[in-house]
């Protein structure tokens, strides 16, 4: 692995990877039977069978970015990330990654059981390339964030699964790395600790770290990544921005339970690799029967939260103003189109809705074949927490029946209080009402 100074932290060109494996037949019951085979010179030798994971990866991941890496199990992701930290070695091709890295992969991988967690803390530091100086001089900052207390002189085997992935994160983010492996591990441990890993990867990102992300959380593809890649049967199918991907993923899985509600694998023929059925493509996803209609006279291409400077936001703070601009494109001669915006919860639940009508807007009265709303936020007053923002389009006389166009987007507080909102508010405290000399303890941001 190569680290001289790239735009890309990791290029990947033309990676096979293969395993070999050891098919033995199973008819042989007894010692007996086998001795009997044996002495008539009817043994059959060991077949030998290759399994391609992986078959001809070419990927560039730029220094600085996000990348998600989409697909089903078994199409090759875990192998691929174990590829890039140097866990397996390609059977051919090449892997070159600028940087030092750390990796979130197993559960307490490379955590040594009868040794305690300040001990594997030491080990694992000095794996991920750093001195044993520096690592004890990170000691403490790494036991605080990972707050196991007493228990950090325990051996880990005594650990439960959420004191071993809350030490594990803690290790792999205070090592200073410039690259960042994660499969499956966002949220580590209790709500209060996953709002502090969350926080540590909003961190990340803005230092301009390079994070690769394994995860089947499309959501968490389309708030936290810049770029995704899909996987299928050991091959890249697409790469480019998490919007576009997400969406063809999930056609085509929708798709596949369309076909068949159940899957049972056909027994491995000679030559076979157990590769999976292919996914179908988001062509053949948008294939799927359905009724014909009208086209729409409004239809949102997109909607996302930017900043002043016009830079699109996935996290936000609750004091935090904010604009939504919303892209459509519209039928020639459109008249009196009004949108809906609705903000609502992970789960679906609705927390604010309002539309122009409903706040007396009026749109062009003749909408131009493309064009931009802005929806201006001074602040926005969320808790911490992960939410879904909507819009829709309807001309009169007719519903809101066109597709919505979201965004998710995630709210970051470092605040104790609990809800769903943070009003403007501040605090009176009075020595006595009687001598009503208020001092004024203001909230900061209200």
């Amino acid at each position: 692995m190569s680290t001289h100074d790239s735009q890309d932290a990791i290029v990947i060109q033309d990676v096979v990877k293969s395993f070999r494996k050891k098919t033995i037949r199973g008819e042989y019951t007894t010692f007996k039977s086998e001795l009997v085979r044996w002495l008539r010179g009817q043994r059959q030798p060991k077949q030998k069978q290759f399994i391609e994971a992986l078959r001809g990866i070419n990927l560039r991941i730029p220094r600085g970015k996000t990348m998600a890496i989409l697909g089903r199990n078994g199409s090759g992701k875990s192998t691929l990330l174990k590829l890039i930290t140097g866990i397996y070695s390609p059977t051919t091709g090449t892997i070159d990654v600028h940087g030092r890295i750390s990796a979130l992969l197993d559960l307490g991988a490379g955590f040594h059981p009868d040794f305690s967690g300040r001990e594997n803390i030491l080990i694992n530091g000095i794996i991920l390339g750093m001195s044993r100086a520096e690592v004890r001089a990170k000691m403490d900052t790494i036991i605080a964030f990972s707050e196991l207390g007493d228990f950090i002189d325990e051996p880990v085997r005594t650990y439960s699964s959420g004191m071993y992935m809350r030490l594990a994160f803690s290790v792999a983010t205070h090592v200073d790395p410039d690259i960042l492996i994660i499969d499956e591990i966002l949220a580590v441990g209790d709500e209060h600790f996953s709002k502090k890993s969350l926080a540590k990867m909003l961190e990340f990102k803005r230092q301009g770290k390079t994070i690769v992300l394994v995860t089947h959380d499309l959501s968490t593809v389309e708030r936290w990544c810049d770029l995704a890649a899909w996987i299928d049967g050991g091959r890249i199918r697409r790469v480019g921005t998490p919007a576009e991907i997400a969406q063809e993923y999930r056609q085509a899985i929708a798709l596949a339970e369309a076909r068949s509600t159940t899957f049972t694998p056909p027994a491995l023929a000679e030559g076979d690799t157990g590769r999976l059925p292919d996914v179908p493509s988001a062509q053949q996803a948008s294939e799927l029967p359905a009724a014909p209609a009208a086209p729409a006279p409004v239809v949102l291409s997109r909607v996302r939260f930017v900043d002043g400077a016009g830079a699109e936001l996935s996290s936000l703070s609750p004091e935090q103003p904010a604009e939504v601009h919303i892209d459509y494109t519209a039928r020639e001669g459109t008249e009196g189109a009004e949108l809906e915006l609705s903000i609502e919860s992970a789960d679906g639940k609705p927390l604010y809705v309002t539309s122009t009508r409903a706040d007396a807007v009026a749109l062009p009265a003749r909408l131009p074949e493309e064009g931009r709303v802005r929806f201006l936020i001074e602040r926005l007053g969320l808790l911490g927490g992960e939410y879904v923002l909507s819009v829709r389009a309807r001309v009169p006389g007719a519903s809101f029946t066109g597709p919505k166009a979201q965004c998710r987007f995630a709210v970051v507080s470092e605040r104790e209080d609990h809800g769903i909102f943070r009003p403007a508010h501040r605090w009176v405290v009075e020595e006595s009402p009687a001598r009503a000399r208020p001092e004024l303890a203001r909230v900061s941001g209200s």
